[in-house]
């Protein structure tokens, strides 16, 4: 249970140059969150209160904390939002979560105060829920629940799960790749698919790394790093290694699926920015039947030859508005690494502008 109340009381010192100038109010928040033991506090607080640290240091508020008891003092709408984040957190502790900085990190993107009404005051109802999330989009793997944070990375994870082929176009970090392996470990432990397929085109990022030693596989796995790490993540080294040998999960170059017609299984391809017109229209004629496709990638992160135009902004145009293909675009918003990623997206984007 959380009670609170509010006042907008602290004077703040005059400054000594101006004996005249009128002394600014602070807004404050007093939080009660009784249904909380002592270690779901420290949960909640963090480790040497990096959790309340990290709302304090991206929404410029000061919280002080005695045991159950939560002072939060700022501007009305910073103070507001630290509220409504330390609230969707205890919640979460009590439905038996536990918090990383990870999660308050996502809570900051969502609540943040450019979601705010134009008197000042906070709206929660614009800003993107994070503990309203459908029971249904909550993937489980083997490992545990994955669960997609704020709007976009809602609908992505319904779209999928309803439609047969879909696009995540959007930057980088915004967790395209890593929901995308969650829908299809979900899928092989539900029985639903046969195997999962992994393609991304063979293209270096600005540097050519020369002839790679081994076989097929060993050849495209550093391009296929990523998507290794989520399914090491979520089933564990030893799984993931038998399903390879098994060849439940198959490692394929985009340049060797020309012919195939791939049924029951669940395609992802990474990185499509970097195909070429033809390379996509190839891929995506592949599917069959029972087959889910995912299609990833940044626009702005092309490394095809200069002039080579890119697959997915073709496909993007082309396919838009075709039922059963959904396309989710997520912006910097959305972005799920450290803060300055969505600041660099951000600068990168006004500066292209």
């Amino acid at each position: 249970m959380t009670t609170q109340s509010k006042n907008s009381a602290t004077k703040s010192k005059e400054p000594k140059a101006g004996p005249n100038k009128a002394a600014a109010k602070e807004y404050e928040l007093t939080l009660r969150i009784e249904s909380l033991s002592t270690k779901d506090l420290a949960n909640l607080c963090g480790q040497f209160q990096s959790h309340l640290q990290q709302i304090e240091q991206r929404f410029q508020v000061n919280i002080l904390n005695r045991g159950s008891n939560f002072l939060i003092s700022g501007e009305q709408a910073f103070v507001d939002a630290a509220g409504h984040i330390l609230q969707v957190l205890s919640d979460e502790i009590s439905n038996g979560d536990d918090i990383l900085p990870d999660d308050v990190h996502l809570l900051i993107q969502q609540y943040h105060p450019d979601n705010q009404q134009s008197d000042g005051s906070f709206d929660p109802s614009n800003a993107s829920t994070h503990k309203k999330t459908d029971s249904q989009l909550a993937l489980r793997t083997k490992k545990g629940t994955v669960k997609p944070r704020g709007q976009n990375q809602q609908n992505y994870v319904r779209a999928v799960l309803t439609n047969d082929i879909n696009f995540g176009i959007g930057p980088a970090g915004t967790g395209k790749t890593y929901l995308a392996v969650a829908c299809a470990v979900q899928a092989i432990l539900n029985d639903e698919i046969e195997r999962i397929l992994l393609v991304r085109p063979a293209v270096e990022a600005g540097e050519k790394l020369g002839f790679l030693p081994g076989d097929l596989s060993q050849k495209v796995d550093p391009y296929l790093r990523p998507l290794y790490d989520a399914l090491y993540e979520m089933l564990g080294f030893e799984t993931v290694d038998k399903l390879i040998e098994r060849n439940v999960i198959e490692v394929a170059p985009l340049a060797y699926m020309r012919g195939r017609t791939i049924n029951n299984a669940f395609v992802i391809l990474d990185e499509s920015q970097n195909t070429t017109r033809e390379q996509m229209k190839m891929f995506l004629t592949r599917i069959g039947f029972g087959t889910t496709a995912v299609i990833n990638g940044d626009p702005t992160q092309i490394d095809l030859p200069r002039g080579q135009p890119s697959g997915l902004k073709h496909a993007a145009e082309v396919l838009d508005g075709v039922v059963g293909i959904s396309f989710t675009h997520f912006t910097s918003k959305d972005v799920v690494r450290h803060p300055l990623v969505q600041k660099i997206v951000d600068a990168y984007e006004k500066h292209e502008a």
